[in-house]
């Protein structure tokens, strides 16, 4: 299995509310954002798979927060693929402060779609993505 860094983000200004705090709302944003890196690092960026007729819709997503962020506070997200099965794909997301504090842990589910929004497998027909994928979970 493929080691990859954890995504590195400053939360910025506007994505606070008037408590100070990072909005919940863009915790799903921060989980999208550390996807999109988790595959440009796996070597297989999202603009490729999608160069290639493959589109990773969501098919749900959740969060639970545990700690609140705050401006200018740097969190690590890191992902990690739970499930997949050349089909459909479980992405489990913890948010990280410096410290170590848990802040938010989240999952998204996706499945794999042509330009069409034709479900498509994978692992049948395109073996290039099912290996980036099978290496990572």
């Amino acid at each position: 299995m493929q080691e990859i860094k954890p995504y590195k983000r400053t939360a910025m200004y506007y994505e606070t509310d008037r408590m100070g705090v990072v909005h919940h709302s863009n915790y799903i944003r921060w989980f999208e954002e550390a996807r999109v890196y988790y595959l440009s690092e796996a070597g297989f960026p999202y603009v490729k798979m999608e160069e290639m007729g493959v589109m990773l819709p969501v098919l749900s997503a959740e969060c639970s927060y545990k700690n609140h962020v705050v401006f200018d506070e740097t969190v690590y997200i890191t992902p990690k693929i739970e499930k997949y099965n050349g089909f459909r794909l479980e992405i489990s997301y913890t948010v990280t402060g410096e410290n170590g504090t848990v802040k938010a842990e989240g999952r998204t589910s996706h499945c794999f779609v042509d330009t069409d929004m034709k479900p498509v497998r994978i692992n049948k027909e395109y073996p290039d993505i099912h290996k980036v994928f099978s290496e990572l979970g």
